[in-house]
């Protein structure tokens, strides 16, 4: 019997290609949390792990505890802002576990960046999606 995969799952290659992505709006960000969180290095780890698993040096499991931990984090965090880019962290690191985490980069963008710089953020997330996965991120257009 095949095991058929759930279209929000994508397949290891392309959740590779797509967490490069992910780290990529969270590193434009991340400056936000380490201003409010200077001591707590969760978020930078989790992308520093996402970016290994990128490369075939981390497995499944070590992300996904990056990403919990990157929960925690925001659980811990001082302000909104802070928050919301842990949370992103987060959901770029469970990209290696899963590929729809990456619809949680755009959520959390606006959520962690005033109004004004909300379509600035949108416009180069945007841009910087590999073409392939557009729809899959974005499936309201």
């Amino acid at each position: 019997m095949v095991r058929e995969r759930h279209p929000s799952t994508r397949s290891e290659e392309d959740r590779r290609e797509l967490i490069v992505w992910a780290v990529a709006c969270c590193e434009r960000l991340l400056p936000l949390f380490t201003a409010a969180a200077p001591s707590d290095p969760r978020p930078r780890e989790a992308l520093d792990g996402a970016l290994a698993f990128a490369g075939g040096e981390l497995r499944i499991g070590a992300a996904r505890k990056l990403a919990a931990a990157c929960h925690a984090a925001a659980r811990a965090a001082p302000d909104r802002p802070a928050v919301a880019v842990a949370r992103m962290c987060g959901h770029a690191a469970a990209v290696a576990h899963m590929g729809s985490h990456a619809r949680g980069i755009p959520y959390y963008t606006r959520k962690a960046v005033p109004p004004a710089q909300a379509d600035t953020e949108d416009a180069w997330q945007r841009a910087h999606l590999p073409p392939a996965f557009a729809d899959f991120v974005y499936p309201d257009g």
